[in-house]
């Protein structure tokens, strides 16, 4: 007999409470192999593919493409052992099921363990499967006659496992926070009543739409007598609401801040709150970089990209200036100085900004740090960025030149110590030898927290960016 097995939404790391459901990859009747993807999800990092840790036929699917599930919620049901796809609607739990008239042969239980020879035994973060779930001892209860039945269920929270409202996310727990919204009075959309952060931004809109602004009733005038002869004016027409809501205007448009996008404001606001940043610039001569560069990539072999060699001349830096490279520990008061350099870079993509990890940029060489960048940026294009390959940033360069701009002040990548900021590459007036000639001028922007240093250590730093940047061979003085 088929044994039916639920597969939750497991933990996918980094803190994630939730994810949004992109496209299915399996329907119910599929059979499935172990650790084949069944899903698609997008999170507040990236897009991942989740494998099914068990084998056999789907019997249930659980939310539909563009439903946001918190973690923990089931995601479908697997029949283990069955050979061939249960036809039979009592199964499982369909994916648009109804209520039928009559009540169904009573189906078996989906479980979240897991027969030994029927799962892979993989552990996703804070899920595994290898080991069934420990057995709990079932207490049977007496029947309770329908009043007393009431008033027991009157006594209990909405969620007596949890003693509140029955809301797994704490996203959506400060959302309603936020707004001064009472979970308890909301009907969840979610599974057995879940709360989803879709319902609490619909009671938001409306919300926003139901409660009109609040003009207080002046007192009619007492009507004064009128001569026989005259007429009283028809009724002018009502006036316009004054200060009607963005959202009943024509033309307004919400975008909700949700998965990369919602992310990347949570932590430029964090940021903005926690950090205080400053930001040093400088001019500098890029002509025998780009010179460099050239002589690199004619002598064969992999091309270097010029943010490779911005890198390589940033992780030179670092080790002169290791208080750029660290942290704040804001409960123990500490700066924490980080031995390895993880360099994170800014990268414009369709689903909005991202900045991948190049781990251990320090111990890299040119051509590895291109290579890596190059990868990097495809899989930030293509959205098959790994929660992994976006955390974990010690330090980040944002090269805004590419967007035809010279200088920026852009905000710190929480809770990293600083950013460098590479401007537009574009020839210029200057002063060379003592001569007036055109060279290839860039600006270089430090925009640092002012906890970790001063603006000497953060001067000095960008000077010997600089200097790197104008004479390359300042290079060899620190390989």
């Amino acid at each position: 007999m088929a044994q039916v097995l639920e597969f939750k939404l497991p933990d996918l790391g980094e803190g994630l409470t939730e994810a949004e459901i992109v496209r299915w990859l399996v329907s119910v009747g599929d059979v499935v192999a172990v650790d084949q993807p069944v899903v698609e999800v997008e999170t507040a990092k990236a897009m991942v593919e989740v494998p099914c840790p068990y084998g056999g036929v789907v019997t249930a699917r659980y939310g539909e493409e563009g439903t946001e599930l918190p973690v923990g919620a089931p995601l479908l049901t697997v029949a283990v052992g069955a050979s061939e796809p249960a036809g039979a609607p009592t199964a499982a739990v369909s994916e648009q099921a109804t209520a039928p008239a009559a009540a169904p042969a009573p189906a078996p239980a989906p479980t979240s363990a897991s027969a030994s020879d029927e799962s892979s035994g993989n552990v996703l973060v804070g899920y595994g499967t290898g080991a069934p779930a420990a057995r709990r001892r079932r207490i049977r209860r007496a029947p309770m006659s329908p009043s007393a039945a009431a008033a027991a269920h009157a006594r209990e929270p909405v969620n007596g496992a949890a003693g509140a409202v029955p809301v797994v996310s704490p996203l959506v727990r400060r959302l309603a926070r936020e707004h001064g919204l009472d979970l308890r009075e909301l009907t969840g959309s979610g599974r057995d009543g879940l709360i989803l952060r879709c319902d609490v931004e619909q009671a938001i809109r409306q919300g926003a739409t139901q409660a009109p602004p609040a003009v207080p009733a002046a007192p009619a005038p007492a009507p004064a007598p009128a001569p026989a002869t005259t007429q009283t004016p028809p009724p002018a027409s009502a006036p316009a609401p004054v200060g009607a809501t963005p959202s009943a205007r024509p033309g307004v448009t919400r975008v909700p801040l949700r998965g990369v996008r919602g992310a990347v404001a949570d932590k430029l606001t964090r940021s903005r709150h926690e950090i205080p940043d400053a930001t040093c610039w400088v001019d500098a001569d890029a002509t025998d970089l780009l010179a460099a560069r050239t002589a690199m990539n004619a002598a064969g072999g992999a091309k270097i990209s010029l943010l490779a060699l911005f890198a390589r001349i940033c992780t030179a830096a670092l080790a002169r200036h290791p208080e750029l490279n660290s942290t704040v520990d804001v409960a123990a008061r500490e700066i924490v100085r980080l031995p390895e350099v993880h360099l994170g870079f800014a990268a414009q993509t369709d689903r909005g900004l991202v900045v991948p990890v190049v781990r251990n940029a320090h111990a890299r060489s040119t051509e590895s740090l291109s290579a890596e960048f190059a990868r990097l940026t495809e899989a930030g294009r293509t959205g098959t960025l790994t929660p992994g390959e976006l955390t974990g940033g010690t330090f980040t360069l944002n090269n805004y030149g590419v967007f035809g701009v010279d200088g920026s002040t852009p905000i710190i990548n929480h809770p990293e110590a600083a950013m460098l900021g590479i401007g537009r590459i574009v020839p210029k007036p200057w002063v060379y030898e003592g001569e007036l000639a055109v060279r290839q001028v860039v600006q270089l922007s430090l925009t640092f927290d002012h906890r970790v240093c001063d603006g000497g250590t953060a001067g000095g730093f960008l000077r010997y960016v600089a200097d790197c940047v104008e004479k390359p061979a300042v290079l060899l003085r620190t390989l």
